[in-house]
């Protein structure tokens, strides 16, 4: 029961993280830059920072936490990971919603999921090792059929629909950008894994394991938002795009979506921590709940990519291979738990 309760909580986190790039769509007369600036003080600081305080215990303080050890390197994993972040946002303008998460986050769910089982020195050619190897080559195998149902849909597509469907879209460059972001977004994984002296300094504390990692959740976005901002203002400047934060007309709309986007994205690693917490039974699945974060993060996606028409006017062998991949990504999430 716990292991449903533990997939059931991260699955409802990336529904959320799914669908905060919906918002969009609302924030009015803002170029690209201005509106991933702002929505991302509320994604990377300001919900973070106070998911962070329920990690505190009583009496305590965050900088007794981070002094744990590890915050430098989850920060400088921060870092990392906002280049992914950054293209990121970029894949989903270039290749649409559906898309250009699928490609960025299964390149993400494959290096986040392996690296730091390779670097606690785990075999994964053996045992639980080699279990956490196919579940990711399954879930990388749903979204290549993912990405293969992308490319039927762009070979049917004229340059007339593909614009009406994703007003920038560039297959060549958006695959490109897509695969940088998967790569450098799996050093999020790693920024959580550095911090882990600082979640079990947390435990040690008397916080319930729900809460424990969400300091170092903190750390891992603070660095990503360093990231962004310096790129985002860059851009404010060379698109003389700095006066969009001078729109008074359209701010108080601007900044509903914003934060609605911001708090929705950051659900989904609120939801994997917590959710995190009911897997110690199983290690395996433990140790593949980035990947399954992942792989329900692409299904989602593509739900919305096909509310938001994204899939409309495709031929039917294309719509069938999108389903096949999601089918497939649906198998890799009960797959772990199989053994």
């Amino acid at each position: 029961m716990d292991i449903l309760i533990g997939l059931l909580i991260i699955a409802i986190g990336s529904f959320c993280q799914s669908s905060s790039y919906v918002p969009i769509k609302k924030v009015k007369e803002w170029s690209w830059e201005s509106f991933w600036l702002i929505q991302g003080v509320f994604a990377w600081l300001v919900f973070p920072f106070l998911g962070s305080l329920l990690g505190v215990s009583e009496g305590g303080s965050l900088f007794e936490l981070w002094g744990a050890g590890g915050a430098g390197m989850s920060i400088l994993y921060g870092i990392l990971w906002g280049v992914g972040g950054l293209t990121f946002g970029l894949s989903m303008r270039y290749l649409g919603v559906a898309l250009g998460q699928s490609i960025s986050l299964g390149t993400c769910a494959g290096f986040g999921t392996l690296l730091p089982a390779l670097f606690a020195g785990t075999n994964l050619f053996e045992g639980n090792g080699l279990v956490l190897l196919l579940g990711v080559c399954i879930t990388l195998a749903g979204i290549a059929i993912i990405g293969y149902a992308g490319s039927l849909r762009a070979q049917n597509m004229s340059e007339e629909e593909k614009r009406a469907a994703v007003k920038d879209f560039a297959l060549t460059k958006g695959l490109l950008v897509a695969l940088l972001a998967g790569v450098m977004s799996a050093c999020f994984a790693l920024g959580l894994d550095a911090g882990t002296p600082i979640k079990e300094a947390a435990l040690a504390g008397g916080v319930e394991g729900l809460y424990a990692g969400l300091p170092v959740i903190f750390l891992v976005t603070f660095g990503g938002f360093l990231t962004n901002a310096i790129y985002c203002l860059q851009q404010n400047v060379t698109n003389k795009s700095m006066n969009d934060y001078a729109k008074g007309k359209v701010w108080s709309n601007n900044l509903v979506f914003c934060a609605l986007a911001g708090v929705l994205w950051y659900m989904q690693f609120f939801g994997l921590e917590m959710g995190k917490s009911f897997l110690a039974e199983s290690p395996v699945l433990l140790a593949f709940s980035w990947c399954i974060l992942m792989a329900l993060n692409v299904t989602f996606s593509n739900v919305w990519g096909i509310i938001l028409k994204e899939w409309k006017g495709v031929s039917a062998k294309t719509i069938t291979v999108l389903v096949c991949g999601l089918l497939v990504l649906i198998f890799s999430l009960v797959f772990p738990n199989l053994f």
